[in-house]
């Protein structure tokens, strides 16, 4: 019976590349799922071999705490340089996304508010 190893969901493409990478050079035999079409099933790595489980976990785990230490760093490194991502600078670069969620939420609270007073609802 296959079992589920990890999940790719919200994975950076590196990292995963990196899984596969290392399950693959461990003879760790696995299959991959995507998240199909429209993005709802479940894209993960897949066991294919039960045995192989405990010896797959503890890649994993070393794995992971090798890549946050190294990601910290790198964050870090950024940060000291001045060119770690913040939210003012996301704000700034996606400034026509903020715009549009901005006008769809003041739609929303306008539409609310004028129909509850529409139907009569008012404030004592």
């Amino acid at each position: 019976m296959p079992h589920l190893l990890f999940s790719l969901r919200g994975v950076p493409e590196d990292e995963a590349e990196e899984v596969r990478e290392l399950l693959s050079e461990h003879s760790i035999d696995f299959y991959e799922t995507s998240a199909g079409n429209w993005g709802i099933s479940m894209p993960a790595l897949w066991l294919s071999d039960q045995t192989q489980l405990q010896q797959a976990q503890i890649l994993l785990h070393q794995y992971q705490k090798q890549r946050a230490l190294t990601q910290r760093a790198l964050y870090e490194q950024l940060k000291k340089e001045g060119k770690a991502p913040t939210l003012l600078g996301n704000l700034k670069h996606n400034s026509i996304r903020l715009l549009v969620y901005l006008a769809a939420i003041a739609l929303v609270l306008y539409a609310s508010v004028k129909l509850i007073f529409e139907f009569g609802f008012t404030v004592p």
